[in-house]
């Protein structure tokens, strides 16, 4: 019953990968993550019901290990992320710049609430349907857009209160992913 998933989870990876960088906030956590769902999805590959979308069991997958991984964080958060960006040199010209707005930008996006954070990767990163996401999430669609949009205006408040005090070229509206 599981040869589905053990045929057909490579294709999937780049895309759970994405959607792990996303959540966790940095290539190698992520990596972690999508090692994680896949030992999962292998173990339990004959929970899959054939017929039904695997990326989405898959997602679903990831967004589990997710959760429970920041449960177990909850007693001992760190910033070590928050400060290593900060401790980056921001090197000289327009590379220098790339990755101090990348770093804003990311920081903008880990300060989200978690299932504001889940929303935006889904849809604007990896380009699910708003149907998509609330398949993978497990919640309605309406649920999808209303935390979608309340992600994008938090990011864009975000950016824009750090343009304000970077460059000072005030409160115009941002678009953000989309």
């Amino acid at each position: 019953m599981g040869d589905e998933v053990r045929s057909n989870l490579a294709a999937h990876l780049p895309r759970l990968r994405r959607f792990a960088w996303g959540l966790a906030g940095s290539r190698d956590e992520g990596d972690d993550l999508v090692q994680a769902a896949c030992e999962k999805a292998l173990a339990r590959a004959h929970q899959f019901t054939p017929g039904t979308r695997l990326d989405s069991w898959l997602f679903r997958i990831v967004q589990t290990t997710w959760v429970d991984r920041l449960r177990q964080r909850r007693t001992r958060r760190t910033e070590a992320d928050d400060e290593a960006l900060a401790a980056m040199p921001d090197g000289r010209g327009h590379a220098g710049e790339a990755r101090l707005a990348l770093g804003t930008v990311e920081r903008a996006i880990a300060a989200l609430p978690e299932e504001q954070r889940s929303v935006l990767q889904l849809v604007s990163i990896d380009g699910a349907s708003y149907r998509e996401a609330a398949e993978v999430l497990d919640i309605p669609i309406g649920t999808v857009m209303s935390r979608l949009a309340r992600a994008r205006l938090a990011l864009g408040r975000a950016l824009d209160g750090t343009r304000e005090q970077g460059r000072g070229d005030g409160g115009r509206p941002v678009e953000i992913l989309g």
